[in-house]
């Protein structure tokens, strides 16, 4: 219990505290989504760029790490799109929805606090190599499913501008790629815009966990409860499972571990609803995935922690 108290609870906290001062009246969703604005357009941005950076590529920047938690992450995409289309019979375009739910956990706002409370601030070096790629592998992925799905009539070539557009007028995505530009190109910072970027840097995470809370006031159990049962499964057993079963088979270290079932093992990210009300397809099954997954995710990111030492 002590991992769960220490450790996952007072994240969790700050998750309710967003969410209390939402339901209370102290702070209103157009406040709400200022913050996020501020946070998902700047703050994680600037944190990812960093991270990316100055990561030691040829040391930290694991293939083997990269497999074992995408095989992962791609399965629970195949799974969960073959699982709405024949088990749950939705549409091609919802079960690709049901799909990207599965695949897309919430590496930052929740992973990395969790990671570095567990195993300090140090252990974070491999978590950052997953969640480089992690939003243009999940946007590229589920994009790339979603236009095939649409334009199974036409080219597909036709569909890549569409994927292309929606890939690179991410800002995530952008600050990833600035922080691999002045990595490998060897580009010194001033150290005015480095102390600059630090400061948005550190008010990244708490703001992200008190701003998801306050998001998760406007969904609702609701849709389907099978469909969310089984995709909460995928996101908060499958996933990680295969992500320990891959890292464990090649042989890595325990920060390699660590890093893959962590970031693994967290719930449906906003981002899952942000890709569903894009498309305008199974928005309830993602919201509602979201909202319980984050709840059912403070018992079973302690049962990973046991399972990781």
């Amino acid at each position: 219990m002590g991992a769960l108290i220490e450790i996952i609870l007072p994240v969790f906290l700050v998750l309710g505290f967003g969410y209390g001062a939402v339901r209370v009246g102290w702070f209103s969703n157009s406040d709400v989504d200022a913050l996020m604005r501020f946070i998902q357009r700047f703050a994680v941005p600037c944190l990812l760029f960093l991270a990316i950076s100055r990561i030691d590529l040829k040391q930290d920047f694991d293939l083997r790490l990269l497999a074992s938690f995408y095989t992962g992450a791609a399965s629970s995409f195949a799974l969960g799109l073959l699982g709405g289309r024949y088990l749950f019979h939705r549409p091609w375009e919802d079960s690709v929805a049901i799909g990207f739910t599965c695949l897309f956990s919430n590496s930052v706002l929740l992973g990395l606090p969790i990671a570095e409370r567990a195993f300090g601030s140090a252990a974070l070096s491999p978590m950052f190599t997953i969640i480089a790629v992690h939003s243009p592998f999940c946007y590229l992925l589920g994009i790339s499913a979603m236009e095939i799905v649409r334009n199974r009539s036409g080219s597909y070539w036709a569909a890549i501008p569409s994927i292309l557009k929606a890939m690179f007028s991410n800002s995530l995505i952008l600050g990833i790629a600035a922080g691999f530009a002045v990595n490998l190109g060897g580009i010194p910072l001033p150290a005015s815009l480095g102390a600059a970027t630090e400061l948005m840097a550190r008010a990244a995470l708490p703001a992200a966990i008190f701003g998801l809370g306050g998001v998760l006031t406007r969904y609702r159990p609701d849709g389907d409860l099978r469909i969310v049962l089984y995709v909460i499964s995928l996101s908060l057993l499958v996933h990680p499972a295969i992500a320990y079963g891959m890292v464990t088979l090649f042989g890595l270290g325990q920060d390699s571990l660590r890093a893959a079932v962590i970031t693994a093992s967290m719930a449906p990210g906003v981002n899952t609803y942000i890709f569903a009300n894009l498309y305008g397809k199974a928005r309830r099954i993602a919201a509602t995935s979201l909202l319980l997954g984050t709840a059912a995710s403070a018992v079973s990111i302690w049962v990973w922690l046991q399972i990781l030492g």
